[in-house]
């Protein structure tokens, strides 16, 4: 089993079921103790913002805010700079915990020993 997981989220509202599949997927991982490295790409870079998880709504689904809450217990959730930078996103407006970062960093923990990258 890979020590660590790095999952790249590029769908937001406008993928709902994709969108939460990752979180979920993320949230599962961290709870089973595994090493979680969350991006937050296109349309999911709106969530970094507070309050914005909590406008998503997906029927059979966990709620978005409590997935991102577990997930940066004990794990790490990571804006992409270019994606930030199109919305307007700086590090002052973001969630705690939440840090932005950009490919060169991404491609660093996806191609670490011991990681498995999935992209949602």
């Amino acid at each position: 089993m890979a020590k660590k997981l790095v999952i790249k989220v590029t769908a937001g509202a406008d993928a709902p079921e994709r969108c939460s599949q990752a979180f979920t997927v993320a949230a599962v991982a961290v709870a089973s103790g595994v090493e979680v490295s969350l991006w937050l790409t296109g349309e999911s870079s709106w969530f970094a913002l507070p309050g914005r998880a909590a406008e998503f709504e997906l029927p059979h689904a966990a709620p978005l805010p409590d997935l991102i809450d577990s997930v940066l217990a004990a794990g790490r959730i990571t804006l992409c700079t270019q994606c930030a930078a199109r919305r307007e996103i700086t590090e002052k407006d973001v969630i705690e915990g939440v840090r932005i970062a950009g490919a060169q960093v991404f491609v660093s923990e996806a191609m670490a020993d011991g990681t498995q990258a999935l992209v949602y």
